[in-house]
Parts: C-alpha cells; structure tokens; sequence
C-alpha cells in the first residue's frame, strides 16, 4: 500500500491557500470519497493507496504521518509528500526521492518523524516579491493563478501511476504547465 500525504493546513481559512495545494490535490483526486478522520488525519483509500490530510497544521505534520505509517505498517519507500514550494515557478512540478526541506515546516516534521527518503511532489507556487514568506503562503491563490493550479492538479491526478516511486526511472521529474500549454 502506498500513502499519498497533502500538506496543508485545516479550516477554511486555508483551504485555497498557497500552503494547501496538498490539500487541493488529495481533494481533486479523491472527490466525493468518504474521508474518516483518526490517526489526526482525514483518510480515505481507492484500491492500493491511501489517502491522507494532516489535520495538525503544517508545522506538526509528522505526527500524524507517523500515526498513519505505523498503523498501517507503511515504509517510507511507499511514502508520496506533495507540499507547495515556493522555489518554483507556479506551473512547475517536481517529482523527486529524498533531499532538503528548503525551510518547509511540514517537511521538517515529517523528516524529523520519519526520516527523509521519501517521494516529494513538489508543486511550485512561486516566489513573494512584496511580503515575507509566511505570509505568503497563506494569501488565497489569486483569480488568475487558478487555471494554472487546476491544471497542476489535474495533471498529477490523471498521472499518478507514472509520478510513483516504482515507476519513477529518473533521480528527478520536471515538468512545467503554463497558461499558454
């Protein structure tokens, strides 16, 4: 079984941030599925993959990822992140195993729980020009970004089975999707 994490934060406040874009997808593919909350997380599973939104908040991710993993007996080689990063371009995807937490809370709870060898989606919402990060983050996507986001999650959603780790035949995939595509 493999276990698909969004990261992202709980409450509609949050739910159309930048910072929940983990959430926006788990929510794109698993549409209407009924999701039970335990492990502090929403989970759900279609056929051999689980799942799951963190409903700790970003900065104390890895306790529910624990959670889950050691309920389920989950390694971390079955183990799919997809968080923003603010060091990509919007419309830029990531797909790679391992590395740096490049200063994302929920990476760093989750590496510190269950280490760093896991698969990263990394989905990119670009870089704030006028405002710290932080606050970033948690400003809404604006109207004209949405087609971008949507079709990010569209993508990943209808190209999960090639972004998994088993299918995965290079270090790093890179792909980018632009309003003009």
């Amino acid at each position: 079984m493999k276990l698909l994490v969004g990261l992202g934060n709980p409450g509609a406040q949050y739910s159309k941030t930048r910072h929940n874009i983990g959430f926006m997808l788990i929510e794109n593919i698993v549409g209407k599925l009924h999701m039970e909350k335990k492990f502090n997380c929403l989970y759900g599973n279609i056929g051999n993959i689980l799942f799951a939104m963190p409903q700790t908040y970003m900065n104390r991710s890895g306790d529910a990822v624990q959670q889950i993993m050691n309920f389920y007996k989950i390694s971390i080689n079955d183990l799919i992140v997809v968080h923003d990063d603010i060091d990509l371009e919007l419309g830029r995807i990531k797909v790679k195993i391992g590395g740096g937490n490049g200063g994302h809370n929920g990476l760093k709870s989750i590496d510190q729980n269950v280490g760093i060898n896991y698969l990263r989606i990394r989905l990119g919402v670009g870089r704030p020009q006028y405002c710290d990060v932080a606050s970033y983050v948690l400003q809404n996507f604006r109207q004209e970004e949405l087609s971008i986001v949507d079709k990010m999650l569209g993508f990943i959603s209808a190209n999960l089975g090639d972004l998994t780790k088993d299918n995965l035949s290079q270090n790093e995939i890179n792909i980018f999707l632009n309003k003009y595509q």
